[in-house]
């Protein structure tokens, strides 16, 4: 027995050895093609020969020798499944669920049927036309949760508005009454708006609002409030029958 325990560390050590190299060929790949990339996971695909890199918010796939990227959806034929929304819509739920309630701003009703995640922009028109129904989304039986994503980056006239309606007395207000156009009074304080925006870019956002179900999947931009709900129902259906 104590004989093939070193047997067995060795073993280990020579998989972890291996796993290590073969990611390292992976990242010198995407490096090689996109040097600032920031590599999230590497783990080996369904498809024998090749890893699946996540990578801000997106998934690609790398042959295990380096030589050959792809970029796209990967279906399971036989289960009409898309395995990359699967593995993104998995990747966004799970990140989303460490943000703490204290760092959203939430419009909800008393006992909502959905709570959706938006990533929002004070400027964005769409943006605002959502705000604007959000008693028609609560209606709708839906809670809408927002973080922040300043289009046009950190330290800009959009997220300094951010900061400032964060940090107001009364935020909801200060957020209502932003995305009708009034401009918020300066303000600075402790808040979460470079921490979503760098989580934003992580999970792919790249327009506001982004709409995010409880399942993770990214269902639209702009929705009316009837279309949401229509999203919401149809995802859970579908997760429902998944499960069965």
């Amino acid at each position: 027995m104590f004989k093939t325990l070193p047997l067995a560390l060795a073993l280990a050590g020579v998989s972890v050895a291996a796993q290590a190299d073969d990611n390292k060929v992976i990242t010198d790949a995407i490096h090689q093609l996109v040097p600032t990339a920031k590599i999230d996971s590497i783990q080996k695909s369904p498809v024998p020969g090749f890893y699946e890199v996540i990578t801000t918010g997106q998934v690609v796939y790398v042959s295990d020798d380096g030589k050959y990227l792809m970029q796209g959806s990967m279906f399971d034929l036989a289960n009409k499944k898309d395995l990359t929304e699967v593995r993104l819509s998995g990747l966004r739920r799970e990140a989303l669920s460490k943000v703490p309630d204290n760092k959203r701003i939430v419009f909800s009703p008393k006992d909502p049927k959905y709570t959706v995640s938006v990533f929002t922009d004070l400027d964005c028109g769409y943006c605002r036309k959502l705000h604007s129904q959000i008693e028609q989304y609560n209606q709708q039986g839906i809670a809408v949760e927002y973080l922040w994503f300043p289009r046009s980056g950190l330290n800009t006239p959009s997220y300094d508005k951010a900061v400032s309606v964060w940090c107001a007395v009364d935020r909801k207000k200060a957020f209502s009454e932003a995305k009708a156009g009034a401009e918020p009074k300066s303000a600075k304080c402790d808040n979460p708006v470079a921490e979503e925006f760098d989580l934003g870019q992580r999970l792919g956002v790249n327009g506001t609002p982004s709409v995010i179900a409880p399942d993770g999947s990214q269902i639209g931009g702009y929705l009316t409030p009837e279309q949401m709900r229509a999203k919401l129902d149809s995802r859970a259906a579908a997760n429902t029958s998944a499960k069965n």
